[in-house]
């Protein structure tokens, strides 16, 4: 028998990678992310360590280098071929070389790849990224470093080659985490939370205006490290205006200054006040295996399929009389509940929500391009805006190719988005909601699904902007170019960002001055904001850098909608902006080669694929017991199982097509490619030997149902209208027997008047830490009151208060 020393993959190979050190630096709503990976070599051999790991989607990776021993190695930015042309040659003569490379089909997976650790070396990776925070619903910035990597559902017959990625159950993954976080800006910083364990936040001055915060020791890696930021008298407009770099020339996008507006419109108070009475509601949930996950690793915790069908219930009880809508879900096929959308009434909300009611996690893989499609196909419906919500883990390889059809289609609709658990697809969450003119949440943790969807529903009912335009004041030697796409939507409060190059010369003591008009609900309106010209001190290059992301990104979708009809030019623009600015692209690649001592290392390459952790439990769920899945072998760790159960096939041992599949060659041009298959009966026996996730496993794939919490149990029971009836399961509902609610009703009213004030006197009464969830429904019980024109409300007020034992004033309700 073998003995193994140091770290494991789940095929008991030793691992090099041995610790990853993440250090943070937030400015107000932009952050630094320097990650140190440190690999040792405890091998014989030489080897090649292979790591593909999740970044966020819209992160600008801006740094590369390596440092073994006393010698660093810094990497250049190089079209991806050339690239990797390059790593092949120098491990095939001997040379150490680093690799680092975008996901072909998704902007948030990277590959890394470190080329000839000789035996007992040490090697230390060095990564910088730099990216934006996130507007949470409740002011909050939003920082994630994503921990957790779900194997990506890669669709039939989608484009891109393949390779192999390892990845364990979270408690097996065989190296630490240290991160910590150091927080600025010019306001107070209030507060900071997170998901996962933290030391007490320390504050750096008497002003609060700096703090510093670390994860606690002994993180798991079951979930991604979420920050979420607050400061005092948050998101005020602000502009900041960086110095070009001094080695690059004037008139490039390097050379020049760029400016960063922070952009958070206010709408008249008039307008918000109204809510709106039409438009095409559009859901669309996932229903792959995979949903019947929790959306933690706690068994407490309900389920993502779970929580999207209570989600369902009271998105379709708030939805406005005289709108339309319909509901899709999608696994690898996909289903629709009305051929069309159709007219929202009593009788057709009864009839989704029944349906709705028995959803499952039971559509195999993660299939959405085909239902998006199909949404798109249909006509829209005049006078009525077509409003899309998107649930979904996010676990899909061909992210770019979804982005591109919804933002094609981005006339027609708005597209609200929402990642579920952890590993989710930040750049298809995020991509959904920008090219959709929405907005995104993301539901991790112990976070409810339900107030973040109905705050994405109330964004939905504001009056849609339109005509929104942007105009610049400069100084008559300044000419502006901007960086960032148009703006396509606005919400009240919400963020918007440009980025612009000032091309000339300006005295310190100069003002700009934009201005952001636009039409609302007919009103024409605008918002202003002066700022100074003067460049920031102490920013780097950050925001050139986010600045180049945004216009590579533009670049890149321009590139992939007009594919057949361009001769390469935007490509090679592409690829010009990231070698100038030294930010990642799809088309470049970090490439690092180590020519230091001229040693040639002798002996074949043997390659390592470092693990990823992975969120458990992953489902099929089939309406089959789990040991099904077992013997049927179909435990290949990837959503492919999902599929494979549908057709009772071993799953395929492709787990993503994300990365070119390049023949490795290893010391004196040996071919090293080998399979990483991990052996069904061998992860069996791995899945068996970690109890508490093994358990988890299994009970996640039965469809188990929890009690219905009283007050969805209340709000299933409200009627499209927005009344209530007077009947048994109403008296349940309340904890009330029939004969106290009847006989407690003044005479002077109906059933349906004193049902519905029964049920808003205990929403106010006993659920107000939720009111957020139940407000819009309970503003349409309200409409359909003050419609009833009903005597004796005041009355009708005391009498409800008196029966459930509530104190509240008829003003509270609204009426």
């Amino acid at each position: 028998m073998m003995n193994y020393c140091g770290l494991l993959t789940a095929n008991k190979e030793p691992v090099p990678l041995k610790s990853v050190e993440v250090e943070v630096e937030v400015r107000d709503h932009v952050a630094t992310v320097v990650s140190t990976l440190n690999y040792e070599n405890k091998e014989d051999k030489p080897l090649e360590a292979v790591f593909v790991f999740p970044l966020p989607g819209d992160a600008a990776v801006c740094h590369f280098s390596a440092t073994i021993g006393q010698t660093q190695i810094v990497a250049e930015v190089k079209e991806k071929q050339e690239a990797r042309d390059e790593y092949d040659d120098a491990l095939s003569s001997g040379q150490q070389a680093f690799l680092l490379e975008e996901s072909d089909q998704s902007p948030d997976v990277f590959s890394m790849s470190v080329g000839s650790l000789r035996p007992g070396e040490s090697a230390s990776i060095r990564l910088e990224y730099v990216t934006e925070l996130d507007v949470q619903a409740d002011d909050g910035l939003r920082f994630c470093l994503p921990a957790v990597l779900n194997p990506r559902y890669q669709p039939q017959g989608s484009e891109g080659p393949s390779v192999q990625v390892t990845s364990v159950p979270a408690s097996l993954v065989p190296y630490t985490l240290a991160f910590s976080a150091r927080v600025s800006s010019p306001r107070p910083v209030s507060k900071v939370e997170s998901s996962c364990s933290l030391d007490p936040l320390q504050y750096l001055n008497t002003e609060q205006t700096q703090a510093t915060v670390k994860l606690a020791a002994g993180h798991k890696f079951d979930r991604d490290v979420e920050l979420l930021i607050y400061y005092k008298d948050a998101h005020q407009p602000t502009a900041v205006v960086e110095a070009g770099q001094a080695s690059a020339k004037p008139g490039t996008l390097m050379g020049d200054p760029v400016v960063m507006l922070s952009l958070y419109p206010e709408f008249p108070q008039a307008v918000m006040s109204s809510v709106a009475s039409c438009g095409e509601f559009v859901f669309l949930l996932d229903r792959s295996g995979s949903m019947d996950s929790h959306i933690n690793n706690s068994r407490s915790c309900p389920t993502r399929i779970s929580s999207a069908r209570d989600t369902l219930l009271l998105l379709l009880k708030s939805l406005p009389m005289g709108c339309f809508f319909n509901i899709y879900s999608f696994g690898s096929t996909y289903e629709h509940i009305f051929p069309k959308s159709v007219k929202y009434s009593q009788k057709t909300m009864e009839e989704a929500l029944k349906k709705v009611e028995k959803m499952g996690a039971n559509l195999g893989g993660t299939e959405i391009l085909e239902p998006l499609k199909n949404i798109y196909s249909k006509p829209c419906i005049p006078n009525q805006p077509r409003q899309l919500f998107v649930f979904t883990d996010g676990e899909v390889g061909n992210t770019k190719e979804v982005i591109s059809l919804v933002k094609k289609n981005s006339g027609s609709h708005r597209c609200f988005s929402f990642g579920i658990g952890e590993g989710a697809s930040s750049a298809l969450i995020n991509g959904l909601a920008k090219e959709g003119g929405g907005h995104a949440q993301f539901i991790t943790g112990a976070d409810r699904m339900q107030p973040k969807v109905m705050q994405s529903l109330r964004f939905a009912l504001q009056p849609a902007v339109v005509d929104v335009s942007v105009t610049w004041d400069l100084p008559k030697n300044v000419s502006v170019t901007v960086l960032s796409p148009p703006i396509t939507a606005l919400f009240q409060g919400q963020r918007s960002l440009i980025y612009a190059q000032l091309t000339g010369q300006s005295s310190e003591a100069a003002e700009g001055c934009v201005t952001v008009k636009y039409n609302l609900a007919g009103h024409p309106t605008q918002n202003q904001l002066h700022f100074s010209l003067k460049p920031a001190e102490d920013t780097g290059l950050t925001v050139h850098r986010l600045a180049a992301r945004t216009l590579i990104r533009s670049l890149e979708m321009e590139e992939r909608e007009h594919r057949k009809e361009q001769d390469g030019g935007v490509k090679k623009k592409v690829v010009e902006l990231s070698v100038q600015s030294g930010v990642s692209s799809a088309f470049t690649a970090f490439i690092a080669v180590n020519k230091g001592d001229g040693k040639v290392i002798q002996g074949p390459l043997v390659r390592r694929d470092v693990p990823t952790p992975r969120f458990l439990p992953m489902a099929c769920s089939m309406g089959m017991a789990a040991p099904m899945m077992y013997h049927s072998q179909c435990l290949q760790v990837n959503t492919q199982v999902e599929k494979a159960c549908l057709t009772k096939k071993p799953a395929s041992t492709g787990i993503f097509n994300f990365f070119s599949g390049r023949k490795k060659m290893g010391a004196q041009g040996k071919s090293t490619k080998k399979s990483l298959q991990t052996p069904c009966s061998d992860y069996t026996q791995l899945m068996c030997s970690v109890a508490p996730e093994f358990e988890e496993f299994q009970e996640a794939s039965l469809p188990i149902r929890s009690p219905r919490d009283p007050m969805l149990q209340l709000v299933s029971l409200q009627k499209a209208s927005g009344c209530w009836v007077l009947d048994p399961d109403l008296a349940t509902a309340l904890g009330k027997t029939s004969k106290e609610v009847e006989t407690t009703k003044p005479s002077a009213v109906t059933q349906e008047v004193w049902a519905t004030i029964l049920a808003l006197i205990w929403l106010h009464g006993f659920k107000m830490d939720a009111q957020e969830e139940w407000e819009l429904l309970a503003l349409k019980a309200v409409s359909w009151l003050r419609a009833q024109n009903a005597p004796c409300v005041k009355e009708c007020v005391e009498a409800a208060n008196a029966l459930l034992g509530c104190n509240v004033q008829k003003d509270a309700l609204g009426l």
